[in-house]
């Protein structure tokens, strides 16, 4: 059987991964440009891990810049099969408070420029992500936040937004009444594409603020943002260590199969440089 690889996109704050051994630094080229930064590859108990920087090391790329094609091919390159998605986020309800972790399983998409699929350019495909997070995966991450003691909350929609600034007031009242629970800038680009590169994903976010709609707490501020994160970022580490060695190691989840029946271009129509540019992801079924 081959070894199980587990991938973590880190999102801000989180820009290393401690305590990986063997660790080798590995850069990769793909058909849709450069990744955010270099992939850190090594074992944590056991378990081999991949980790890459969403916004890079140093922070260095806002969320509509991130290349968000690559670094999943990436992850798919070096054989992921997992991959948890960590994220900053805001609070849409009252009952979430800064400091507070969530594992959603919904999203609702506000982007508007973010290139999303891995197909066009003469081959067609449609992934269904009804469900858009893998059940498992996300059940394991509750489990492990459980166990670490930090009183996660399983489910919820993520409200994603282009960014990079935040709300308006108007516009935060107006997803407030849409009833989404959190805000960010991240996470559904992730969830689509590993999704049609056939990879398991969840998210661990982590509650900074109230976005701007609460009318008694300080509008979001990157000064807070920041302390906040400091606190969450070593939770995130804990939550890792305990979730991947629960992960199962046969996946029979929706995610393993969502190219079956996917593709409905032509085989003999799909020109041959895509077939090579998208070998890692449509090869099996070509």
């Amino acid at each position: 059987m081959p070894e199980q690889v587990v991938g973590v996109i880190g999102g801000s704050g989180l820009y290393e991964l401690e305590g990986l051994e063997g660790v080798q630094t590995v850069s990769l080229k793909t058909p849709f440009g450069d990744p955010s930064d270099s992939y850190v590859v090594g074992h944590l108990e056991g378990i081999k891990m991949v980790f890459l920087p969403r916004h890079g090391r140093g922070h260095r790329i806002q969320p509509s810049s991130i290349n968000f094609r690559a670094n999943i091919y990436g992850m798919k390159m070096l054989g992921v099969e997992w991959i948890i998605g960590v994220s900053a986020v805001g609070s849409m309800r009252e009952t979430i408070h800064p400091g507070d972790m969530i594992i959603p399983d919904q999203f609702i998409d506000r982007t508007v420029s973010r290139p999303s699929t891995f197909f066009g350019d003469g081959v067609v495909g449609h992934v269904s992500i009804a469900d858009p997070v893998c059940p498992r995966l996300s059940s394991v991450l509750f489990q492990a936040g459980q166990e670490v003691g930090a009183k996660p909350q399983k489910g919820g929609t993520y409200l994603c937004i282009e960014g990079p600034q935040f709300s308006t007031r108007a516009e935060s009242k107006l997803y407030r009444s849409w009833g989404v629970d959190v805000i960010g800038m991240t996470n559904l680009p992730e969830a689509k594409l590993a999704r049609e590169a056939e990879i398991c994903y969840g998210t661990i976010a982590f509650v900074t603020d109230y976005d701007c709609w609460h009318q008694e707490a300080e509008d979001v501020s990157v000064t807070d943002i920041l302390r906040i994160l400091g606190q969450s970022t070593q939770t995130a580490k804990r939550v890792i260590r305990a979730a991947i060695s629960q992960i199962p190691q046969e996946r029979n989840c929706p995610c393993a199969t969502a190219l079956r029946y996917a593709v409905i271009t032509d085989k003999k129509k799909i020109p041959e440089k895509i077939k090579k540019d998208l070998a890692p992801i449509i090869g099996k079924y070509m």
